[in-house]
């Protein structure tokens, strides 16, 4: 059944692949954003665009739309650490605005876009959702707020929500691919080294107790994590709070992704070691048994050189636009 959906931070890179997924069965949307980090580009045709504040979505949330998928958030760890304050006013204190426009307005159904940076350093992996959450970043730590005020609320008032703990999200999908400023995820920083954009590529410690002394962790690609959200729309429930992992189940070496872009892009990618970054733990990988379960989903775009591929031919065609 079709239906009419608010996708926030739409022109972002998550939620302008969910917004094509969205327009590809069907629906209608309209993508809210201001622009801050998204890209009016990114987009899709067929999309609504409106630019603006997440904290005035009272002033287009009415009963005509069915849900909200919210992806209206800063997402840098480094920042977050040195400028909090950022992060508690828009991710917390947008989704609080949020939530009351979507109480006004009669809209009882959200799909969140949460993190696995909500649990931090991990006892055990995979990493199952009713793990301790200890973020160890003011981005991971607005994110588990966030998750804490929607059981709030669908305990309070009725609200159908499914948070999705991403983990790392690669590739690219139609005009969407990555675009961080500063960029700070390994595939795409890989490529420009393959770009010639970039000197070499660090590797942060090659002394941890994994096969080859890197950090593994788990690549999901932006395609799939789309579909999970989907099928989040038609597994939400009034009153429930779902939180479900989005990952493969198992997971890539930082070094085994320096040598797939060697091998897709047919470029040298020199690399240095480096010393180990503090709390970056030595594995991250997902049980997305949750999804799988409760959704109905399972990851089909699970080979990383399919991954990294896309992400190649997306970040190409971005240069050459520049």
């Amino acid at each position: 059944m079709s239906g009419k959906y608010l996708v926030t931070g739409g022109a972002g890179y998550v939620g302008s692949v969910v917004a094509r997924h969205l327009l590809e069965a069907g629906h209608e949307v309209v993508v809210l954003d201001n622009l801050s980090t998204g890209f009016a580009e990114a987009v899709p045709q067929g999309a609504d665009f409106v630019e603006g504040d997440i904290r005035d979505a009272a002033k287009w949330l009415d009963p005509s739309f069915g849900a909200v998928l919210h992806f209206a958030a800063f997402s840098q760890v480094g920042e977050s650490v040195v400028k909090p304050e950022k992060y508690w006013e828009n991710n917390v204190g947008g989704t609080v605005a949020l939530l009351a426009a979507m109480r006004e307005s009669g809209v009882r159904t959200l799909v969140f876009s949460s993190t696995a940076a909500t649990y931090g350093e991990p006892d055990q992996v995979p990493i199952v959702e009713t793990a301790p959450t200890r973020p160890t970043n003011p981005y991971g730590a607005s994110k588990l707020a966030v998750d804490h005020m929607i059981g709030g609320e669908a305990a309070a008032h009725g609200l159908g929500a499914v948070s999705l703990r991403y983990f790392n999200v690669a590739g690219a999908y139609g005009a969407s691919g990555e675009r961080h400023d500063p960029e700070s995820h390994l595939i795409p920083l890989v490529l420009q080294v393959a770009q010639g954009r970039r000197d070499a590529i660090s590797v942060y410690g090659d002394d941890y107790p994994t096969p080859d002394g890197t950090c593994v962790r788990d690549y999901i690609h932006v395609a799939d994590l789309a579909e999970a959200h989907l099928l989040a729309l038609e597994a939400a429930r009034p009153g429930e709070h779902l939180i479900c992992n989005l990952g493969n189940g198992s997971g890539f070496s930082v070094r085994e992704v320096i040598e797939t872009v060697r091998q897709v892009t047919g470029h040298p990618v020199p690399e240095v070691t480096a010393p180990r970054r503090a709390g970056d733990p030595a594995v991250l990988v997902a049980s997305a048994e949750a999804a799988r379960d409760r959704l109905g989903w399972r990851p089909s775009r699970a080979d990383l050189a399919g991954i990294v591929a896309d992400a190649w031919e997306f970040a190409q065609r971005i240069a050459r636009e520049s």
